[in-house]
């Protein structure tokens, strides 16, 4: 066991450690963030208020730190393996078996242990969408680009941190004419908000860019906010739909406020 191969191991404990310390300051943070929105919702609403911007950068920030987390991780478990000895010669098969199965069972509590808080609240949270109706971004058979549609959430992977979701009525276009079932990553999904908990109800206001699911169908497209003052949070949205344009002007069409989510980034090319 060399020193060069130890020094490595502490460093990147080190890095994990003020990983930790970081994710804790930014959760404190967004804990802050979602008490002042929901003490004080109509603040979204006042120009120049930029609270939704900041609890987005925010969140990205979390995102990207637990990310970092999970690299660091792997790259100390890879070198704790490579310094683990490895069984003497001539141990029964069965004994070998056994303490392989032991030795993987401990390196995945491992693994669960060096997740932030925020990111088992987050994968949590993508637990308990099974059977609920979620937004999935897919990419057809030989389309060229990513459609939204409304699919129903099977199971939830901690693991690999995938869905298994269910298009339950695949469009016209779709060869067969049968439900589909696809395995999307965290990022390919978006929860839509309940009726029945509108604490976490997000407000969007007059001309905001959102998506919506077009009325009528199971697919969703980029809207703007017509009329994003309503009275109660059950209200419906007045929505004008890109692209929807009849006899040169674009209709407006309303739709549940629980078929309405922000607009997610363009990925990266």
């Amino acid at each position: 066991m060399s020193s060069p191969e130890i020094s490595g191991i502490l460093e990147n404990s080190k890095e994990l450690d003020r990983l930790r310390k970081e994710q804790e300051e930014v959760l404190v943070e967004i804990n802050k963030m979602h008490k002042k929105l929901q003490g004080t919702p109509e603040m979204v609403e006042k120009p120049g208020d930029n609270s939704l911007s900041r609890l987005k950068s925010l969140y990205t920030h979390a995102k990207e730190l637990s990310e970092t987390e999970v690299s660091i991780s792997t790259i100390l478990l890879n070198q704790l393996d490579a310094l683990l000895p490895s069984g003497p010669p001539g141990q029964p098969r069965r004994r070998i078996e056994g303490n392989d199965q032991k030795r993987k069972r401990m390196k995945n509590d491992s693994d669960i242990s060096r997740i932030s808080t925020s990111m088992r609240s987050q994968l949590e949270a993508c637990s308990n969408l099974k059977g609920e109706q979620v937004a999935a971004r897919v990419r057809l058979d030989e389309a060229d680009k990513d459609e939204w549609f409304v699919v129903k959430v099977l199971h939830f992977d901690k693991e690999t941190r995938e869905f298994e979701v269910l298009d339950e009525e695949p469009g016209d276009d779709d060869e067969g004419g049968g439900q589909r079932k696809y395995k999307l990553p965290m990022s390919r999904i978006i929860p839509f908000p309940k009726k029945n908990d509108l604490s976490n109800v997000q407000d969007f206001p007059t001309g905001s860019q959102v998506l919506a699911v077009y009325p009528g169908t199971t697919a969703l497209y980029k809207a703007t906010v017509v009329n994003g003052h309503r009275k109660r949070k059950t209200d419906e949205y007045l929505l004008e739909f890109d692209d929807d344009e009849e006899n040169g002007a674009l209709p407006q069409r309303t739709v549940p406020f629980q078929k309405v989510v922000a607009l997610p980034e363009e990925p990266r090319q």
